[in-house]
């Protein structure tokens, strides 16, 4: 598909330059460059192409380099970055040093917040709209909310206070009945009784009904905003109301037809009080493949398009997501009290394929995190064992859940989290790299991070045996295969506060917390040729630690350097539980070197790049020994001094 239009916007006022015709044009232009960008870089798909219209209109008739747009979720980003002057960037989306997937102030004054998380349009839109109100400035305030982001209880807490505002603020609900997977609750209920009371294939004539009551562009809007504001509570339900909310619910209306939208826009803007627009979008519009399987182009990896026919690379490994959900079938399989629950992340969290072999024991609350582990509180209290699969990133909106209802209460939900550690192309919204630390200091908690497949399902077993609050992480990663790095290691089952040697050696000991551990393994058989002899342990726990083994390496006499190892930042990680344990016991910490991230936000890259970068790779554990014991690679020593023999600094 040609791109002579969109060649043509430098920046949104460009847009006012084009007919309607055009601009339904450039809607397909800009569909196509989405569909191309993500097909080679993986990305959001099917949330963005069902945006367009709605971003092309929104750029019309709003001048967003003095109003402000907030954009909910984030990754309904990718046409807006489009529009405003990153089309000719945009085949660098989610690489490094390239278009990030979600809004970003560095990038463009456009973005107005840094956000992936969802429920934070509305609130934040109305701190601007209530510092505009308290300055006397006229700009306009608009909040974008989509995938169902709205049943966020952040986002109604934001609804709730817009009764401070004596100004405009519009709130655009993009309902296309999904979050990811589709959409749960009486409140999606309610959107789906709005959607039937006005069928969708009415939604055309509906509004062009509505468009007979605004006036012509042109016409002085001042003089008619009372007819324009009975007119649209008239046509577009405007009666309907948020009755406890006190705001006026305008819609539903047709998402995709832009002169209808840029029609009803142009009248919002000059409303002087906050207002919520109902439009209906299709998720994948314009591409068959994405419209018909929403879910599956949700958030996908890429692929290769042949006209309206995809496909995927094959992938024989198994993810540590697979690996959690073959070892939680198998227990649910065994004991009917096990439920798990997700927010919004059936797919993500690998639970989607548990619902047909138990229906009643999947629960999906939503985009609510915070709900789901309360929710998990009362079953555990009511003797049920809840599994609570959540992204790590996402269980930071659950820190007071996590302290009140589980730790205070003691009580035995398993939370397994997903996504922990470094996420690769989602960047810094994403990363999973602070539980250890918020969680860490809650008593009663118990804290895992399995290494493999096998101490994936050994770790789950121990925690639905224990009795207590237990946390697993695991990352976005393929789990190990086995081979002659773990040969010997037999995976014994979990005991609460053990770790298990995978390696004996002389030299050094590298103490490795999660998938981490098999990486030193590799880096420990590379350095075995250089005459290194490094011993590995898979931690296992973050707490309780494996006290008997820290005393035993850190009492007096010994030299050993030892080297903890974690995907996560230094502050308050793991490495952070074993100094802190030294100190208390006043046990040798000299010795220890703490191999974690840096203390500073990690931009988007492939996750191969940012292991390697941070020297968390195998390359980069191997190279981080070295140093420590102040030696040369053979490799180097070779190059440097041919013929000189490798000796090790004890």
């Amino acid at each position: 598909m040609e791109t002579e239009l969109l060649k043509k916007i430098n920046n949104p006022a460009d847009l006012r330059t084009l007919t309607m015709s055009q601009l339904n044009q450039l809607a397909g232009e800009i569909r196509h460059l989405i569909k191309i960008s993500v097909s080679q870089n993986g990305g959001h798909l099917a949330s963005n192409l069902g945006v367009v219209e709605l971003t092309i209109a929104l750029h019309y008739v709003f001048d967003f380099s003095k109003d402000s747009l907030v954009w909910d979720v984030g990754h309904q980003c990718y046409p807006h970055k489009i529009l405003t002057g990153r089309a000719e960037r945009f085949h660098t989306l989610r690489q490094g040093g390239g278009i990030s997937g979600f809004p970003d102030p560095s990038e463009s004054p456009y973005d107005k917040f840094f956000v992936g998380h969802a429920g934070t349009a509305i609130p934040t839109a109305l701190g601007l709209a209530l510092g505009a109100q308290m300055k006397h400035s006229h700009e306009n305030i608009v909040a974008v909310v989509g995938d169902a982001s709205i049943v966020n209880g952040l986002a109604f807490e934001g609804l709730n206070n817009t009764s401070l505002l004596k100004r405009q603020m519009l709130i655009i609900l993009n309902d296309n009945s999904m979050a990811i997977d589709k959409t749960q609750g009486a409140f999606a209920q309610y959107l789906t009784r709005l959607r039937l009371s006005r069928p969708y294939e009415d939604l055309e004539k509906h509004t062009k009904q509505i468009v007979q009551c605004l006036p012509y562009f042109g016409d002085a809007i001042h003089d008619t905003i009372d007819r324009i504001k009975g007119g649209l509570k008239t046509t577009l339900m405007g009666r309907q109301r948020f009755e406890q909310l006190g705001i006026p619910l305008y819609g539903p209306v047709d998402g995709h037809d832009i002169s209808s939208l840029i029609k009803i826009l142009t009248a919002l803007r000059h409303l002087d009080h906050p207002v919520l627009f109902h439009i209906c979008t299709e998720k994948g519009r314009g591409f068959v493949p994405a419209s018909k399987d929403p879910r599956a182009f949700h958030s996908t990896v890429p692929f290769t398009v042949d006209g309206e026919t995809i496909s995927f690379a094959d992938r024989i490994d198994r993810s540590f997501t697979a690996a959690f959900t073959h070892s939680l079938s198998d227990l649910m399989a065994r004991d009917e009290s096990i439920v798990a629950l997700t927010a919004a992340m059936c797919d993500g969290t690998g639970l989607a394929q548990l619902r047909a072999s138990f229906p009643d024991r999947i629960i999906d609350v939503g985009i609510a995190e915070s709900a789901a582990v309360d929710i998990a509180a009362g079953l555990a209290k009511s003797g049920m064992k809840p599994v609570v699969a959540i992204y790590s990133t996402f269980m930071q909106r659950c820190f007071d859940q996590l302290f009140q209802e589980v730790a205070l209460q003691n009580l035995p939900v398993v939370l397994c989290m997903d996504r922990a550690g470094l996420v690769g192309s989602d960047g810094a919204t994403h990363h999973g790299c602070f539980d250890i630390a918020y969680i860490r200091c809650l008593p009663n908690m118990i804290l895992m991070s399995p290494m493999d497949e096998r101490e994936i399902s050994a770790a789950l077993t121990f925690a639905l045996q224990s009795g207590k609050p237990c946390v697993l992480r695991y990352p976005r990663d393929l789990v190990p295969v086995l081979d002659k790095a773990v040969a010997d290691y037999h995976c014994p089952p979990f005991e609460l506060g053990r770790a298990a040697w995978l390696r004996r050696g002389r030299d050094a000991v590298v103490i490795a917390y999660g998938k981490v551990a098999y990486d030193a393994l590799l880096a420990a058989n590379m350095l075995e040729t250089e005459g290194i002899d490094l011993a590995v342990v898979s931690a296992r726990f973050a707490k309780p630690l494996d006290e008997q083994l820290l005393t035993s390496l850190l009492e007096p006499g010994r030299k050993m350097p030892i080297i903890t190892l974690e995907e996560h930042f230094l502050s308050g990680g793991f490495g952070s539980a074993v100094l802190e344990f030294g100190q208390n016991h006043k046990l040798d910490t000299n010795r220890i070197h703490c191999m974690a991230l840096p203390d500073r936000f990690i931009e988007h890259n492939t996750r191969r790049h940012q292991l390697d970068l941070y020297h968390l790779s195998t390359n980069g554990i191997a190279d981080t020994v070295r140093q420590i014991l102040n030696v040369t690679s053979v490799a180097h020593q070779e190059q440097s001094q041919p013929g000189k023999t490798l000796k090790i600094a004890r």
